[in-house]
């Protein structure tokens, strides 16, 4: 395979992360955060953090976000920034653009939109 740089939040059980939005949870609004955040429920409106984001494999997210480094496993309707990394994988989908200085997209997920590697 290859080595990627700063993927070491991808290995982390939710246990890992100081908070998890659960399945069962809708939220709208502005969600602003600094630790390792996963989202697994559906959200709706903008996410800006510093921190590190992971969408989950059954999350639905409509939101513009700014991070730190991000995971998408789940689907995304938005468009991200993010200052290291933007990783999505093979089951996961975004409809949006990306800027980030790495971008990862794995065989098998769905991207439409502009990518700037800056």
């Amino acid at each position: 395979m290859f080595d990627v740089k700063d993927t070491d939040f991808f290995e982390l059980e939710e246990e890992g992360f100081d908070t998890v939005l659960a399945t069962d949870i809708s939220f709208s609004g502005k969600i602003k955060f600094n630790k390792p955040f996963m989202i697994k429920g559906k959200v709706f409106g903008s996410i800006e953090a510093t921190g590190d984001l992971v969408i989950g494999d059954k999350a639905v997210v409509k939101a513009d976000i700014s991070a730190g480094r991000v995971l998408v496993k789940g689907g995304l309707e938005g468009n991200i920034n993010a200052e290291k990394l933007v990783f999505v994988s093979s089951e996961g989908s975004v409809l949006g653009d990306i800027i980030a200085p790495q971008v990862i997209l794995e065989p098998g997920s769905h991207f439409t939109g502009k990518c700037t590697m800056k």
